[in-house]
């Protein structure tokens, strides 16, 4: 039959072009993410500048990604390019808050609300990482602003009442955001309490030595 044989060419030559498509995007979606897991390794060691390079070059693929998927919507919206968004926000929004800089928006990022606001709400794992890094240090000054951006985090994820099929699975994400921030508001306080239970003792320690060295006179 002619026409079964032509309708057969056509379909092969559509799901020809739509596979390349695919095979073209895929593996910048794939580099993209590893970028931006670089750019968080280097927000966590201050490292901004790298930081900024890695989002550049994560950027620009997410834009190929768009370009090469524009008239394939079925493939774009099938997973993988929401994953890179989801990484390439949560590292832009991770630095943005470390540095106590203005979040940037979807719009600014390129990226679509669903993986921006999953970004956002796994950014807090990040800010608690940062944070306890910080504690560790001895550097407890902007510990608490890192606990109260997570508040907030929280507090803003936590409105967004929508149907997964909608948000991509925020609800599970604002979850896991909860629990992150009751954790680390514990580990806070804990820390904070033996900090000062600690310099408080060094207090007592050093007046004992004191009064030693002065009832030997």
């Amino acid at each position: 039959m002619a026409d079964l044989q032509a309708i057969g060419q056509k379909a092969s030559d559509y799901l020809a072009m739509k596979h390349l498509a695919r095979e073209r995007a895929l593996p910048k979606s794939r580099a993209a993410i590893r970028l931006c897991a670089n750019a968080i390794r280097a927000a966590h060691r201050d490292d901004f500048e790298l930081v900024n390079r890695h989002l550049t070059e994560a950027g620009g693929m997410l834009r190929d990604m768009t370009q090469d998927l524009r008239e394939h919507l079925d493939i774009f919206y099938a997973g993988f390019v929401a994953d890179a968004q989801k990484e390439y926000a949560e590292a832009a929004l991770t630095a943005a808050l470390i540095q106590r800089h203005p979040l940037p928006t979807p719009d600014e990022l390129g990226v679509e609300w669903a993986p921006y606001l999953n970004g956002l709400g796994e950014a807090t794992g990040e800010l608690r990482r940062y944070l306890l890094d910080r504690m560790r240090q001895g550097r407890i000054d902007g510990c608490e602003d890192i606990l109260q951006d997570m508040d907030e985090i929280y507090s803003l994820l936590i409105t967004l009442d929508f149907p997964d099929a909608i948000t991509g699975n925020l609800r599970r994400t604002t979850d896991a955001t909860r629990g992150i921030l009751e954790k680390t508001r514990g580990d806070f306080t804990l820390g904070v309490t033996q900090g000062r239970f600690t310099d408080a003792l060094a207090h007592v320690e050093e007046d004992l030595r004191r009064w030693s060295r002065l009832s030997d006179r």
